[in-house]
């Protein structure tokens, strides 16, 4: 010990500060590989840092919010959203159904829930693991998605949001994916969105509706990050009306009925009650 003491003091500095330097470059080659957000495994180092497995009987109070009311929610839809009454935790999975309470055909004969997170998250390779109603009919409008977190100062679109699966019944066996933003969004019909997408069995079995989130870009799957359906890369001389998505997003999980879309082809009453499973709502996060 003393003699290799001795010789990294004294006799073999420059070989040491060679090794040193040696060292400190593959370091840095390494960290830029991680941070490369466009290398083809980088989100093999993503991990798992927020995740509701819906174990239990009971919806986590501590992971999710009601959102109650009936607004038409700017849409035009006819359920009221209220809380309890819609959800069931059993098996596994989270329940989210919808309900005809009334005669039918008018705003406020049904009842469904509107799932918001507590937590927000900004970037990240998210999962949401759901099976869809299988009631053959028009009228339901289930959706997977997120909401800018600053909704509240800056209203919506600016907000931005990120639709990572959405939903009609008179169109079976197609799925979504859409953002909104000021310059991309569905009331000005300029919104960017990946049209039908053929899932033949969205009804009948859980998929996984995944979305890798960069500050670069938007990917979103079904059930593997290989399987990319739709990207938004974030535009050349970007802007908040462009690209708002290097804020924080929560979670929205919901069934509406009726409205502008789900009901362009009328509400069958006798679809209900109809239920939208959720396996699992899970988060994986790069750490830099």
């Amino acid at each position: 010990m003393k003699f290799k003491k001795h010789c990294t003091l004294y006799v073999i500095p420059f070989l040491i500060g060679i090794l040193f330097q040696s060292c400190g470059d593959s370091s840095e080659k390494e960290t830029e590989k991680i941070i490369d957000i466009n290398a083809a495994d980088y989100w093999e180092y993503a991990e798992l840092v927020w995740s509701d497995e819906f174990d239990g009987t009971q919806l986590s109070s501590y992971n999710w919010d009601f959102e109650t009311g009936q607004h038409g929610w700017g849409n035009n839809e006819w359920q009221n959203y209220v809380a309890n009454e819609n959800v069931e935790v059993s098996n596994g999975t989270l329940k989210i159904i919808a309900k005809k309470v009334g005669d039918g055909q008018e705003v406020g004969d049904y009842t469904s829930t509107r799932l918001n997170s507590t937590k927000d998250f900004t970037f990240g390779k998210m999962e949401i693991r759901a099976k869809l109603p299988d009631h053959k009919g028009n009228g339901l409008w289930p959706a997977l998605w997120m909401l800018g977190s600053s909704v509240s100062t800056k209203g919506w679109p600016a907000c931005g949001e990120i639709d990572m699966m959405e939903y009609v019944s008179y169109d079976p066996n197609n799925v979504h994916f859409t953002i909104h933003s000021t310059a991309n969004n569905h009331v000005d019909g300029t919104q960017a969105s990946s049209g039908p997408v053929v899932l033949e069995t969205a009804e009948e079995e859980f998929h996984t509706y995944g979305l890798l989130w960069s500050e670069e870009y938007l990917k979103f799957y079904i059930d593997s990050k290989d399987n990319v359906k739709f990207t938004f890369e974030r535009p050349e001389g970007y802007t908040e009306q462009n690209w708002p998505f290097s804020k924080p997003f929560y979670f929205i999980m919901n069934i509406a009925v009726g409205g502008n879309w789900g009901g362009i082809e009328g509400v069958d009453d006798t679809i209900f009650p109809a239920i939208m499973e959720v396996d699992y709502v899970r988060v994986y996060q790069v750490k830099q």
